[in-house]
């Protein structure tokens, strides 16, 4: 079995190994700076859960708290 070989998140060229490629995992400067222009653009994302959302992504059944627990009684001003 062989392993399959890395290929470069940018250009998708195969890439040499860690040990030869000082840009590692990108296979030039070039497709590394492009990588860092796409995150500081916003291109990328890291999706954050909605507070209606469950730590599966689910959504939350109506009632239900932050913190997992029943819900709290209504309060009532005596």
């Amino acid at each position: 079995m062989t392993a399959e070989a890395t290929k470069c998140p940018t250009c998708k060229r195969e890439v040499l190994t860690r040990a030869e490629n000082p840009c590692f995992p990108f296979c030039s400067d070039r497709c590394k700076a492009i990588d860092l222009g796409k995150w500081l653009g916003g291109e990328y994302r890291i999706a954050a859960k909605s507070e209606d959302e469950d730590d599966d992504g689910e959504p939350k059944p109506p009632g239900a708290t932050a913190s997992g627990g029943e819900p709290a009684p209504p309060t009532t001003d005596a």
